[in-house]
């Protein structure tokens, strides 16, 4: 590590344009904790940048244009954000990738039961997560319910001052001895994870009174049933705001910078780029802590389908035009990484491990051990990116996510792969990644944001 950090070659005035962006990440985090919310929250942007609902624009047969600006949302939780450039799409595109699910607690389909005095809810984990480090916090219930009748009712319960929090409990240590003998991984289990909702019984008579209290305030706030619960997605997630980390404000603590953080500077690179050679795209896609399936998942063909509708409102579409953009087309898959930890040192490889403050970091391949399951970028097309980044004064570093056999994991740059486009992983590093509360340098947030932006306008 020779090189100087971002801390020490920006400039003051890049310095403010950091902050300055970093502020407006952290109202994005605080408020955008599911995909759902992050959608709404960047269809609102988007459109304030004079980006269209390409369902409106396909209704109305309008031709778009080089410049035109079009945006396509999947079942609320997958965005897909095309500008489209001077030179035919079928010459490829430049696009940026994404993830907007990160680990959490969805309820159960039947989640709400009283139990010696208290109402619990039932939840299931979504994605890899420490099942020991979500006890004991205080954590907020969001989502959306959905009736018989094709309503929706939002819910956000924890994040207002005036809010009360829910939470799972914990043993205490003077009786723990049977917990403190138990694995790290067998001390908490699946079913463990129920979170109190409350405790006091209703007036009437009969049984189960606190849930059918609790049961009365749903309706009386949401105007839900207990049926409701069944079409329902509300998950648990840690309450509270995202927060600046450290003594002189260096990071940010927050929860879903996986892979919010990429997330969020994808799009904003995406609204403040100029009108373009190439068309480019940022997708930001659900599921990928699951495996990226589903209908809202990368492996869906919902973001194929959008590039198809695009060159049609463009009057260029033909099934080999698409199949030879999206093999000309260049992607980043940006997605976080796992920047070196002095509490953790065992874990990594100095000379391949990416450091806080230098940057976003390429990852040339993930997977695990073997480089199972990992897109392994070619030579060539790192060879281009570095040139690129270095011409344009853009730090960056190249790494792995631990030691060889220490473990893995992976992102969606396998699956765009498979449609023969280069792909690569370049993503944000952080620390205590999948717990909580995550954490990510400021500089490399504000680096990433400027790299996407150079991404998209000269690749």
């Amino acid at each position: 590590m020779s090189k100087k950090t971002l801390w020490e070659t920006y400039t003051p005035e890049q310095k403010t344009a950091m902050t300055e962006f970093c502020e407006g990440y952290k109202d994005h985090l605080s408020a955008c904790k599911t995909e759902r919310e992050c959608v709404t929250d960047m269809v609102k942007q988007a459109k304030s940048y004079g980006y269209e609902d390409l369902d409106e624009v396909i209704a109305s047969k309008k031709t778009l244009k080089p410049g035109d600006k079009v945006y396509a949302v999947n079942r609320g939780k997958m965005l897909v954000l095309v500008q489209v450039g001077e030179k035919p799409i079928e010459e490829g595109i430049n696009i940026l990738g994404a993830h907007i699910d990160s680990p959490r607690l969805d309820l159960k389909p039947n989640p709400l039961y009283e139990d010696s005095g208290l109402a619990m809810l039932k939840t299931h984990y979504y994605g890899g997560i420490k099942k020991f480090q979500w006890v004991t916090l205080p954590l907020a219930l969001h989502g959306v319910i959905v009736k018989k009748d094709g309503t929706t009712q939002e819910v956000v319960l924890g994040e207002d001052p005036s809010d009360p929090v829910l939470g799972i409990s914990d043993i205490l240590p003077h009786l723990g001895k049977d917990q403190a003998v138990k694995k790290l991984g067998e001390a908490f289990g699946g079913e463990d994870l129920n979170v109190c909702i409350g405790s006091i019984p209703d007036e009437d008579e009969g049984e189960n009174p606190v849930k059918r209290h609790i049961l009365k305030l749903l309706a009386e706030k949401y105007g839900m049933e207990e049926e409701d619960f069944l079409s329902s997605e509300l998950e648990i997630v840690p309450a509270g705001e995202a927060r600046d980390y450290g003594l002189d404000r260096s990071m940010i603590m927050g929860y879903g910078h996986d892979d919010r953080v990429c997330g969020y500077t994808s799009f904003m690179a995406m609204m403040d780029c100029p009108k373009t050679d190439r068309t480019v795209v940022t997708v930001l896609t659900d599921k990928e802590e699951i495996g990226s399936v589903g209908a809202t998942g990368m492996h869906s063909r919902f973001f194929e389908n959008v590039i198809a509708e695009v060159m049609e409102c463009c009057g260029t579409y033909s099934e080999m035009k698409l199949r030879r953009a999206l093999a000309a087309s260049k992607m980043l898959s940006s997605d976080v990484s796992a920047a070196f930890d002095p509490n953790f040192p065992s874990v990594s490889e100095k000379n391949n491990t990416p450091f806080f403050g230098y940057g976003p970091a390429f990852f040339k391949y993930t997977g695990s051990r073997g480089k199972s399951g990992s897109n392994d970028a070619s030579a060539e097309y790192i060879a281009q990116l570095r040139k690129l980044f270095d011409e344009e004064g853009i730090a960056f570093q190249m790494g792995e996510l631990g030691k060889v056999d220490q473990g893995g994991g992976g992102t969606i740059a396998y699956i765009p792969a498979q449609m023969s486009m280069d792909v690569i992983d370049m993503g944000i590093p952080l620390h205590s990644m999948h717990a909580p509360f995550e954490i990510a340098s400021k500089a490399d947030i504000y680096e990433a944001y400027r790299a996407y932006k150079v991404f998209l306008t000269r690749v």
